[in-house]
Parts: C-alpha cells; structure tokens; sequence
C-alpha cells in the first residue's frame, strides 16, 4: 500500500493493463455493506424485492438513458448484491463527444474524468444509495465492486446463464450470508 496525505490507500481492484472507456461487455457484481439483504429475499428461487430492491433494479435499467453508448445484457438483484453485465459500445463520434463532455482532456490518465465502466458504476451507487437511504437510513454498498472483462460470446452465453440461474442456486451462494 502507499501513503497518500499520511493515509494509506489501497490499490486499484481494476486491471492496470485494460482501459475500462474501451468498447466491451463487463461483468459487474456490487454488494451491499456487510451483505446485508437490503434487496430482498429468495423464495423458491424467485427474487423477492423489497422496496429498496426495486429502486436498486429500476436504477440499473436507468444506465441506457443516461449513458446512450451503454447496453445491458442479464441481471439479477439478489438479496445482498447485483449481478449484471454493462455493454459499453461508443462509435468514433461519440467518443469525441464524451471526451468533450467530461472535460477530458487528451492524454490524461485520470480514470474519474472519463465516460468508463468505473463512472457508470459510481452513478448507479450514488442513485441508488440516495434514494434508498429515504426509507433506510443504514443502507450502503461495499466501497467497489468486482468486475471481469467479457472476452468471447462464449464467455458472455455462460456469465448470462449464471445470472439468470443465481436466484436458484441461493443457498449454496458463496454471497449468501445465512
């Protein structure tokens, strides 16, 4: 770790080698603090939302609307988590026009001023985390989430199953805190 003001910081989770602005499929898993089953709960492997699982999955269907470079593949809200797969699919122009949008300045390498998978992830947190702490004054998320490039339709086919049978497998989930 370094210090950075006599504080120590932890290293980046995301891969040091990979641009996560770049045109590709991410899969994004966020959990709530302490996993915590803010979201709801699993009955016969059907996803039970809570009011605030709501807001955590209309949110998730929001990141098309505000970022239009974004598509959405398979999603789950689980009890403590989300699982989802991000698309991100910029033509030529609209990179030009994101970059001119976040004051991104060519040759910069700071990831916060670009359009990346982190700034998408940042704004659903926030919305959700905003809205739900309106009903929940304790809710809150684990400060990062895990993300893996998606590197063949094969890989995509077999993440998007996964997602799709999470809610099934429930009770041997390593996330599944009881």
């Amino acid at each position: 770790m370094h210090k950075y003001q006599n504080k120590y910081r932890i290293r980046s989770a995301r891969a040091s080698w990979w641009n996560y602005s770049r045109n590709a499929a991410y899969f994004v898993t966020i959990c709530t603090k302490d996993r915590i089953s803010y979201f709801g709960r699993i009955n016969s492997g059907i996803v039970e939302l809570t009011d605030v699982g709501r807001i955590a999955y209309n949110r998730w269907q929001e990141i098309p609307v505000k970022f239009p470079f974004v598509k959405l593949g398979e999603f789950v809200v689980m009890p403590n988590h989300i699982h989802g797969i991000i698309i991100i699919g910029k033509s030529d122009s609209s990179r030009i026009k994101v970059s001119l949008k976040s004051g991104g300045i060519t040759g910069n390498k700071n990831p916060m001023l670009h359009m990346n998978l982190s700034h998408i992830i940042r704004w659903y947190k926030g919305g959700v985390t905003y809205e739900c702490r309106k009903m929940n004054p304790s809710f809150g998320w684990q400060s990062r989430f895990h993300d893996r490039i998606v590197r063949s339709e094969g890989a995509l086919d077999s993440i998007s199953v996964y997602i799709a049978n999470n809610p099934v497998k429930w009770n041997t989930d390593k996330l599944n805190t009881k």
